[in-house]
């Protein structure tokens, strides 16, 4: 994780539910929990599931294939992780979970993004603020949305339910 100090304007979006904490917390923690509520998900193969150790991949609707490695597992709370290509540059992503009260909670999802490592120091705050932000809040809107939709309803989420994406639809 020595590239985190390059990972500059986290992008992070929030979604309030209407349930207690530990009913999110068990989707989220669950193998293969992403197929159930990520609008952009269509495989979430597990390699290892070990809490702080866990691997798996998330398999794009558009075809991309993502590695997640994670390196930290806080019970109930929340997971540290890094996501990107096989043999890229990983973005790091904190997902939280923190009670409003015991019927309700919030969940977080923050990414700092390794795609701004490809630009030039000089251009990244350019990249960042008029491509890079828009188009990672339209995403963890969706997938956070999903979460709340799977949690609150009990149904799966179907593709693009929240909206097409440019990169994962």
């Amino acid at each position: 994780m020595t590239q985190s100090n390059d990972l500059n304007w986290p992008v992070r979006v929030a979604q309030n539910i209407s349930a207690p904490a530990a009913h999110v917390w068990e989707l989220i923690s669950t193998p293969g929990n992403l197929e159930l509520c990520h609008p952009y998900c269509m495989r979430n193969p597990v390699t290892d599931w070990l809490g702080k150790s866990s691997k798996d991949e998330v398999h794009y609707y558009s075809g991309l294939i993502y590695e997640r490695e994670f390196y930290a597992w806080i019970d109930g709370a929340g997971y540290d992780l890094l996501i990107g290509k096989r043999g890229q540059e990983k973005s790091m992503v904190s997902w939280r979970i923190k009670s409003v009260n015991e019927f309700n909670c919030m969940i977080s999802i923050e990414v700092r993004s390794a795609f701004l490592l490809r630009y030039a120091r000089s251009f990244r705050w350019f990249v960042h603020a008029f491509w890079l932000r828009p188009r990672l809040r339209q995403y963890l809107s969706a997938v956070t949305q999903g979460i709340k939709w799977k949690v609150e309803s009990g149904k799966n989420v179907h593709r693009d339910q929240f909206g097409l994406h440019p990169w994962f639809s």
